[in-house]
């Protein structure tokens, strides 16, 4: 049962490395949703998830990097998501806007909960 259970560093980890360089690639047609700064801030948030994705898989600094993804998801529900469902033209938009905010908000609360309990890094945050 363990070894099923390790894997969902894995599981949890990779998407978010997918994420990251999805982008890096993509920057310019997702720039028109980021706040701030464009196509700057999808690239910013492109190398945190990449990063953040590495430090779980190797586990070093973990806490901190998972800590911080769960700040960045909550920031993207309500920045990204949130504000796309308020302007949402037609049900679709709205529809998937709040699966996106809410599994951003699921996301959020998983990488605490590695954050506090699955960590390999033994710092204390706060």
């Amino acid at each position: 049962m363990n070894g099923v259970l390790n894997l969902g560093k894995y599981l949890f980890a990779i998407p978010f490395a997918v994420f990251g360089v999805m982008h890096l690639f993509n920057a310019d047609a997702m720039a028109g949703m980021a706040p701030f700064g464009g196509a700057i801030m999808v690239y910013i948030t492109g190398l945190a998830l990449i990063a953040a994705a590495v430090s779980i898989l190797i586990g070093k600094k973990d806490k901190l990097a998972t800590a911080l993804l769960g700040v960045m998801l909550i920031l993207t529900a309500l920045l990204v998501h949130a504000t796309g469902l308020a302007n949402a033209a037609d049900e679709m938009a709205a529809n998937m806007s709040m699966s996106n905010l809410l599994k951003d908000i699921a996301l959020a609360g998983a990488a605490w909960m590695y954050a506090f309990m699955g960590a390999k890094d033994t710092a204390h945050i706060g």
